[in-house]
Parts: structure tokens; C-alpha cells; sequence
């Protein structure tokens, strides 16, 4: 078969998964959690992984999940199949919440919760300035170099500004097609394959 036909012809790239970069779904991988979803991986050891799903929104805001905290307005999202009754969240204000733990650049993990509340109360944090997540993604050790080798995520890189203001409906396909290549083909293949 003629090679520029062969669209599905997977080439891994050679990024390697670490805290910070991106996981990307091939277009095949079903599940609620991980069908065409990006995840952010905040940590990544020889014990195993975490990250968060970027672009599955639970269609609600951080106050009308948790009613102790003002209104915000600040949507929330399924970060991955892992304790998904618990909320987790991703910052750039490590300066205003300690206890956070740093990811890369200028994203942090988490921190003190009642002094997160107090700073939405004050109006001195904005939506753009933080990230919710309902749960959260977790490999075992080996899982997830096994689940890339299989050819089930495609590992790259993300900007901060694009990860706290992404447009979080395209951001698969924009992923996928600033790989370029056959990739770009993914990211227009419908999801209901009987549409082709």
C-alpha cells in the first residue's frame, strides 16, 4: 500500500512522558475517561504516573460542585477514573496558595483548600488563573510506557498560557494536528466511524 494513502500508519514520536508534557489519545481508544482527551501528566516516576484530562468538562462550575465556595465561575472537569468523588486543581499562584506542588513552569498542584476559598471569596483569584479537575488519571509503574508502546497515546508538549485559556472542544484535534503529518488526518476522522 502506498504509504501517503496509509493514513492510520503510526510513527511514535521520540518524546518521552514527564511531568508537564501531554498525552494525547489515538483516535481509536475508547472509554468514557480517555476517548479523544488530552491529559496533562503532573507526575511521572519509575513507581508510576498521574496526570488530569484536560478536555472532558463536567458542564458544571467549582460552586455548584462544592457549595462551600463562593460563586465562581470556573468550570470543572473529569480529570480521569481515579477518586473522581474528590476535587483536585491546577494553579499559576503558588504565591497566594502554599503548599502547592510545582509541576513545570509556572503551574502548580493543589494547596492549602481553605485559603483557596478565602481568595475566591475576595475576588483575588481569576478563572484564568486556575484549573479544577473531578479526580484524576493514575498508571501503575511500567502501565503507561506499555499503554504508549501499544500505540494508545502519543506523548508532546504544551505551552502554559495554552493550557490554562484552551478552547477545550478543539484542543484534540489542535494537538493532534500540530504534530502534523498523518496526524492531522486523525484529528478530522469522525468519531462515529459509519459517518465516513
Amino acid at each position: 500500500m502506498d504509504e501517503s494513502y496509509d493514513i492510520f500508519r503510526f510513527e511514535a514520536n521520540d518524546m518521552k512522558p514527564e511531568k508537564g508534557r501531554v498525552l494525547i489519545a489515538e483516535p481509536f481508544l475508547e472509554g468514557r475517561y480517555f476517548n479523544r482527551s488530552v491529559v496533562l501528566l503532573t507526575e511521572f516516576s519509575d513507581e508510576g504516573a498521574v496526570g488530569f484530562v484536560l478536555n472532558k468538562s463536567v458542564h458544571l462550575n467549582i460552586n455548584e460542585v462544592l457549595t462551600d465556595i463562593e460563586a465562581f465561575k470556573s468550570e470543572v472537569f473529569v480529570g480521569g477514573p481515579v477518586q473522581n468523588n474528590q476535587i483536585y486543581y491546577l494553579h499559576t499562584v503558588p504565591e497566594l496558595i502554599p503548599n502547592s506542588f510545582h509541576v513545570f513552569d509556572k503551574l502548580y498542584w493543589g494547596g492549602d483548600f481553605e485559603i483557596l476559598k478565602e481568595l475566591i471569596k475576595s475576588e483575588r483569584l481569576g478563572i484564568d488563573q486556575i484549573r479544577f479537575f473531578a479526580g484524576y488519571s493514575g498508571w501503575s509503574a511500567g502501565q503507561l510506557e506499555d499503554e504508549i508502546k501499544e500505540n494508545s497515546w502519543l506523548v508532546s508538549s504544551v505551552e502554559i498560557n495554552e493550557l490554562m485559556s484552551v478552547d477545550n472542544n478543539d484542543i484534540w484535534k489542535k494537538a493532534l494536528s500540530r504534530l502534523g503529518g498523518n496526524f492531522k488526518h486523525w484529528a478530522n476522522f469522525p468519531k462515529d466511524q459509519s459517518m465516513n
